[in-house]
């Protein structure tokens, strides 16, 4: 789309809790994670992602003036490495100046955070993704679907599976191709240890070590099976999760909290298993 400024719009100012200025930005867990190679500087993947149904923050429009864009609920990371203000950075970029859009300059953001950081469950994709969803619900952006995830790919590679927003997915390529995978989503319980695990580290790590000893055949058919089978079949975590050996290299202290029936999310931290 051109580089254009939008025109500036009259919103009503709603109450804080109007729900219509709400929106859950749910975790997701990799069900498996497969390296398929490495391209420009960057890992390509295939990988199954599930939504979280029951981790989530909650991002919320709440009526205040306002200089400039302002978060609130994140005080321990600096604006500019906030995803959501990368996630609005990217959205000016796209769509035309933002600041000429009064709307937040009559509003903050405010998100509740549950979802841990550095443990592989896409909180601050996730964080970037549903904001793109809300300023595009509530703004009237005039954004496809498509070109709504092109934005989010900009932030970081899950983004486009949290804008596309179903709660199961094959993901490929850089993380942009994101194909919806009909299945009942599974009841999961998600465990995240005292460890932060570098996500850039991990990688790192992976293709210093495990790069050159990807062998595609080995999960060819994955992204036909169903999450619950390829847990129970396969079970072994390392097999399922190619960056899994990697993070126990990166972050040694993972080991004493890795049990029995648990599958590593992501570069880590959490572990996850099938709801006994």
């Amino acid at each position: 789309m051109p580089n254009t400024p939008l025109p500036t719009t009259h919103y009503p100012l709603p109450t804080a809790d109007t729900e219509a200025f709400s929106i859950r930005a749910h975790a997701k867990v990799n069900i498996f994670l497969k390296i398929t190679g490495h391209r420009n500087g960057y890992h390509t993947l295939l990988s199954r992602f599930m939504r979280v149904e029951k981790l989530y923050d909650t991002i919320r429009f709440v009526p205040a003036e306002c200089d400039t864009l302002t978060i609130e609920g994140t005080p321990e990371v600096p604006r500019e490495s906030n995803t959501i203000y990368r996630a609005w950075v990217a959205l000016n970029e796209a769509t035309g100046d933002l600041d000429l859009l009064d709307f937040f300059y009559h509003h903050k953001i405010v998100v509740e955070k549950r979802i841990p950081a550095q443990a592989g469950l896409g909180g601050g994709s996730s964080d970037a993704g549903a904001f793109l969803r809300l300023v595009h619900r509530v703004c009237d952006l005039k954004l496809s679907l498509d070109e709504l995830a092109a934005v989010g790919a900009r932030i970081g590679a899950d983004v486009p599976f949290f804008v596309h927003d179903v709660p199961s997915a094959n993901v490929s390529g850089f993380g942009e191709i994101v194909e919806p995978f009909d299945e009942t989503p599974l009841d999961l319980e998600i465990f995240t240890p005292p460890v932060a695990c570098d996500t850039a580290a991990v990688y790192r790590t992976f293709k210093e070590r495990f790069l050159p000893h990807i062998a595609p055949e080995e999960f060819r058919g994955w992204e036909r099976r169903s999450s619950r089978e390829l847990l129970e079949e396969i079970a072994d975590p390392r097999r399922l999760n190619d960056l899994y050996p990697a993070a126990l290299l990166r972050c040694p202290d993972l080991e004493k909290y890795a049990g029995e029936g648990w599958f590593f999310s992501g570069s880590g931290s959490s572990f996850f298993r099938l709801r006994p």
